[in-house]
């Protein structure tokens, strides 16, 4: 069964069966608990529910890791979303004095959504994405993993694909959780390159020196721009293209009648000269000739245009709150199927959104265990069964495509772990010194 064989009539029958026997519910309580950092920590932790027919569920919370199993195989959300750790138990948050139910903690989130490039991407627009055009996600990760790990100091970063056209960054470190809104929203505007809204055409402005962190960024853009812009995206393949790249040029270059010979001999260039690389190299040529004739600003416009068509696009505004909700890994795309799994960065370049599983292929493939393996392990998971719907699960989503995602997930939470430890070392080391 391919994965293009999702139907969405058919999630109600199929949900019940992935939260029951697939869904990583160890791994994510392990994850969610922080390995017991303070009393009530997962307790406090809101959850919301998107249900059948849109119906919406906030402030669900849970004290154990059973209790959050029941209650999403009673529940079956089409959509889970996790929002931050509260002061009081969320699914309380009535009975508590009004002003003291505050937002404490939460990861620090990214999030990068592909209907935010529209205006710079000619495959595809609103919510398809192609194979050309996740490139786009591509130089995000790298960009944002970079900054937020040298810049910042982080080390837990945990990158999900949305399930659809899209990827979020959970900062999972004991600082990120703690930072405040202000904190937060200081990190989301230093990563933050692309500005004005819909009505700004020129949405990227180099000064003079340019600064490391964009510096840095460009290394990973320039790798990536070539093949994808001039190429595939081919963003000087016809006059209005040509026209879109020209209005990005600096204020003095466009002011000056230097624009209409820089439109005209590269328009009549685009007209004879096919090869996509050698329009641009041409482009560069000519602005370059005219601006050093002029004797002014713009010494930029090239990797001015690089970032505007490919840097990282922020929803800022998912990265301030503390108490902003972003939908959880391993929740399912109710429109395309996929689930929503980790990323693992050391095979990037060759991670494919269209070959993650969607919920039909993984129920399918859990389906067609032997009848005879089947019955030899239940004899063995009666010798004890506390841990029998423990093992069941694990054994079921091993035979199954979202295996290598779960195990993304696994060695991220060991690294969490050796971390926690190794911390916990230090501070008895220190206590035993003093």
């Amino acid at each position: 069964m391919s994965n293009a064989d999702y139907n969405p009539a058919c999630l109600p029958d199929l949900l019940p069966l992935y939260y029951r026997r697939l869904f990583p519910f160890s791994q994510y309580y392990r994850w969610l608990s922080y390995g017991g950092v303070s009393k009530n920590y997962f307790q406090n932790r809101e959850f919301s529910f998107t249900l059948k027919d849109d119906i919406y569920v906030r402030y669900q919370s849970f004290s154990t890791q059973n209790e959050l199993e029941k209650e999403m195989q009673k529940m079956v959300p089409y959509k889970i979303d996790i929002g931050a750790v509260y002061s009081h138990r969320p699914s309380q948050h009535n009975a508590v004095k009004s002003g003291t139910f505050q937002a404490l903690e939460k990861e620090l989130v990214f999030d990068i959504d592909m209907t935010d490039y529209d205006d710079v991407r000619r495959c595809c627009s609103a919510a398809d994405i192609c194979s050309k055009c996740w490139t786009l996600m591509t130089i995000a990760i790298l960009i944002l993993d970079r900054a937020l790990r040298e810049d910042f100091g982080f080390h837990h970063l945990l990158w999900v694909y949305s399930g659809r056209r899209g990827v979020h960054c959970w900062v999972c470190d004991d600082a990120a959780r703690k930072l405040s809104v202000a904190a937060r929203s200081a990190v989301a505007e230093y990563l933050s390159l692309i500005k004005g809204g819909e009505d700004t055409v020129r949405k990227v402005v180099l000064s003079d020196p340019i600064h490391p962190f964009i510096k840095c960024s460009l290394s990973v853009v320039e790798r990536y721009f070539p093949q994808y812009a001039i190429v595939e995206q081919d963003i000087l393949g016809s006059k209005e293209s040509v026209d879109k790249v020209l209005a990005l040029l600096p204020e003095d270059i466009l002011s000056s009648p230097v624009v209409a010979h820089i439109k005209k001999d590269l328009t009549s260039f685009c007209q004879k000269q096919k090869n996509p690389m050698e329009r641009w190299e041409e482009l560069c040529t000519l602005v370059e000739h005219k601006r050093s004739s002029s004797k002014k600003g713009g010494q930029y416009f090239d990797k001015e245009i690089m970032l505007q068509y490919c840097y990282p696009r922020l929803d800022v505004n998912v990265s301030k709150g503390v108490n902003h909700l972003l939908k959880s890994p391993f929740s399912v795309h109710p429109k395309t199927g996929r689930i929503s799994v980790p990323i693992d960065l050391k095979e990037l370049d060759t991670f494919d959104p269209f070959e993650v599983p969607t919920i039909s292929l993984i129920c399918e493939e859990l389906e067609k265990l032997r009848t005879d393996e089947v019955e030899d392990e239940d004899m063995k998971d009666k010798e004890n069964e506390q841990d029998a719907g423990e093992r069941r699960r694990i054994r079921d989503y091993k035979r199954t495509s979202l295996a290598k995602y779960v195990k993304v997930f696994d060695n991220f939470l060991e690294a969490m772990a050796r971390s926690r430890k190794g911390e916990m070392l230090k501070k008895s080391d220190l206590q035993a010194d003093f």
